[in-house]
């Protein structure tokens, strides 16, 4: 068993000690009533002892906490993590699967509003158009392991783009690069246009006409859908063109990359963990996982 002092430090859990700290006090309610919930479950009513009687947690919550951090951080089995804190492997697999679910519920943290969290593209659009942010959209995609064999679906994961299994995440920033929201992801086939479709792009620029994102040439689609919300590089010009029309549409093309960029350097740092480099577990816990990360990337960047 090692010192939960040193498991705790930023080097493992990749969070200060200081953010640690209010997620323990954010997270141990919800947590403790999901614990309560569960025993009524099973009890079938009311508890029968006063609170605290009975066996004790081998896992405290705050040990959970870290173990899950730093699962998320450095994708240590779960095995390992069992070694360092002194319990079975069962006990960590069940907190690190209690843990990331409430991470994931948590949203993104909202610049300058402590205590707001955005959860759905519709409270993005909704905090952009108050605020006057223009928005940045784009998608990345993780390697995931290859479906079994004879298990429907099996190339939906294919992405046509990396040539692999892969499954792909819809992230928005704002202009200083700060994650404000992150979609349930998608298999790597599907087009970046159609997997922001699916999110419900397209009423949340009905309802919100004055907000406007930049997107990259895979979102042409939604710029023909919605002229001046949906902002795309100008199309490239014939060849025969006049050399000023390739110089302004080359000029045009710098300007709008250096104001996308932010969001690019919003999805190096959810890369950053390791988990989301390459996805070796179950395909359907990473969406919760990549929900989780992206909250805690923007806990960090809202507050810097």
């Amino acid at each position: 068993m090692v010192d939960r002092t040193v498991l705790a430090h930023q080097l493992f859990t990749g969070i200060s000690r200081h953010h640690l700290a209010c997620l323990a006090q954010e997270l141990a309610g919800p947590w403790q009533a999901g614990v309560e919930g569960r025993r009524h479950e099973a009890r079938g009513g009311a508890r029968r002892r006063a609170a605290g009687a009975g066996a004790r947690h081998q896992l405290v919550f705050v040990d959970r906490l870290v173990a899950t951090l730093i699962h998320l951080r450095h994708d240590l089995p779960h095995s390992v993590l069992a070694l360092l804190f002194g319990v079975d492997r069962s006990s960590v697999t069940r907190a690190v699967g209690e843990i990331r679910a409430l991470l994931a519920e948590r949203g993104c943290a909202v610049p300058d509003r402590p205590g707001m969290r955005l959860r759905t593209l519709a409270d993005v659009f909704a905090y952009a158009q108050t605020e006057g942010v223009e928005l940045r959209l784009d998608a990345t995609e993780i390697q995931v392991r290859r479906p079994v064999a004879g298990r429907g679906r099996r190339r939906a994961f294919v992405s046509g783009k990396k040539k692999q299994n892969t499954m792909k995440a819809t992230v928005v920033a704002d202009p200083q690069g700060r994650t404000l929201w992150t979609d349930a992801l998608r298999p790597g086939r599907m087009h970046d246009a159609t997997a922001a479709r699916n999110e419900g792009i397209g009423v949340c620029f009905q309802r919100f006409p004055d907000v406007e994102v930049l997107l990259d040439d895979g979102y042409l689609g939604l710029r023909r859908d919605h002229p001046g919300k949906a902002i795309t590089l100008p199309r490239k010009p014939n060849k025969i063109a006049l050399p000023q029309v390739h110089a302004a549409r080359e000029e045009a093309r710098h300007r709008h990359s250096s104001k996308r960029i932010t969001v690019e350097h919003a999805l190096a740092d959810h890369k950053r963990w390791k988990q989301l480099t390459r996805w070796t577990h179950r395909r359907e816990a990473l969406p919760a996982t990549y929900r989780a990360i992206a909250g805690l990337v923007s806990d960090r960047t809202a507050n810097a």
